[in-house]
C-alpha cells in the first residue's frame, strides 16, 4: 500500500502563487526602444572613421562618402553609406543633400539619415541645415537643426515631437592643426554631457585628403533615439565642416 503525502491546508505546495502576492509594476515612464538600436542601450560612446578610396574616374570627381562605426573596443558595429548622384556631390560639394544609409554587420539597414539641400551661410537664417533621422527606416524619431549664429556652430537636437532635448555647440574656428577640433553636448540648461570630436589624423592625410575620424560621447541613460539623432550630427558636421572638394561650385548655398 502506498501513501501520499497532503499538503498542509496553511502551507500552499512548492511553486504555487502566493493569494496576496503582489506583482512587479511595470515602469509606464521607459521609453520604447525599437528593437534596431538596442545595442545602443549599453554604450555611451562611439568612434567613426571614413573609409579612404581612390577616384578611378579622374582628380575632379567627389567619391561617395563611406564610413565604418565601431565600439570603444574597436569593433566595428555599424557601416554607413552616402547615397547620392555624382551630378550632386560634384556639382554641390560639401553642402549637398544626401541619404545616409547605416547598417549592422548583417547589412540589415537600422538607420536612415536625410539631409535636405539648404543654405550653409548664416546670412540665411531662414533656411539653415536640417537632418532628419528615421529609425527603422520610415519611422522618424528625431532631427539636428542648425540654428542661427554668427560666431560659432550651433545646432540643436529634437525628439519625433519637435521638443528641445539636447544642444550642441562648436569653437569658432573648426580648423585645428595637430589637434582635436570639439564640438560640445549640452543640456537644455547648458550643461555639458558629451562631445563630438574631429580627430585630427596627420599631416598628409588632413592635406591631400578629406577622409576624416570622429569620436563622440554621450550619457550612458540617454534615450537611444537621441543616441542615433547625435550619430546623425556627427555626420552633419562632417559634411558642413570637414568635407573638402576639388570643386566648390555650391559656395553661395
Amino acid at each position: 500500500m502506498t501513501f501520499q503525502s497532503k499538503p498542509r491546508s496553511g502551507n500552499p505546495p512548492p511553486g504555487a502563487l502566493q493569494p496576496d502576492a503582489e506583482l512587479m509594476p511595470i515602469d509606464t515612464d521607459t521609453p520604447v526602444c525599437p528593437r534596431e538600436l538596442q545595442y545602443l542601450t549599453v554604450i555611451d560612446q562611439l568612434l567613426v572613421r571614413q573609409k579612404e578610396e581612390i577616384s578611378l574616374n579622374g582628380l575632379n570627381c567627389e567619391n561617395k562618402n563611406k564610413y565604418i562605426v565601431k565600439n570603444i573596443l574597436g569593433q566595428n558595429i555599424y557601416t554607413a553609406r552616402e547615397d547620392t548622384g555624382c551630378c550632386t556631390r560634384n556639382c554641390c560639394g560639401s553642402c549637398r543633400p544626401f541619404d545616409l544609409k547605416i547598417k549592422n554587420n548583417y547589412g540589415t539597414e537600422i538607420i536612415h539619415l536625410s539631409r535636405d539641400l539648404r543654405c550653409s551661410f548664416c546670412c540665411f537664417p531662414c533656411c539653415l541645415q536640417r537632418l532628419e533621422v528615421f529609425a527603422p527606416p520610415g519611422q522618424f524619431i528625431g532631427a539636428v537643426v542648425q540654428k542661427w549664429s554668427i560666431f560659432k556652430p550651433q545646432f540643436q537636437i529634437e525628439n519625433e515631437s519637435g521638443d528641445a532635448v539636447l544642444k550642441i555647440e562648436g569653437p569658432f574656428c573648426t580648423f585645428s592643426f595637430c589637434g582635436s577640433v570639439n564640438f560640445q553636448v549640452l543640456s537644455t540648461d547648458g550643461i555639458e554631457v558629451g562631445k563630438i570630436s574631429k580627430k585630427w589624423s596627420g599631416l598628409l592625410r588632413e592635406t591631400f585628403t578629406d577622409v576624416d575620424h570622429f569620436g563622440i560621447s554621450f550619457p550612458l541613460e540617454l534615450d537611444v533615439k537621441m543616441k542615433a539623432t547625435l550619430l546623425g550630427a556627427l555626420f552633419l558636421i562632417d559634411y558642413m565642416y570637414f568635407e573638402t572638394t576639388w570643386d566648390e561650385d555650391c559656395d553661395f548655398c
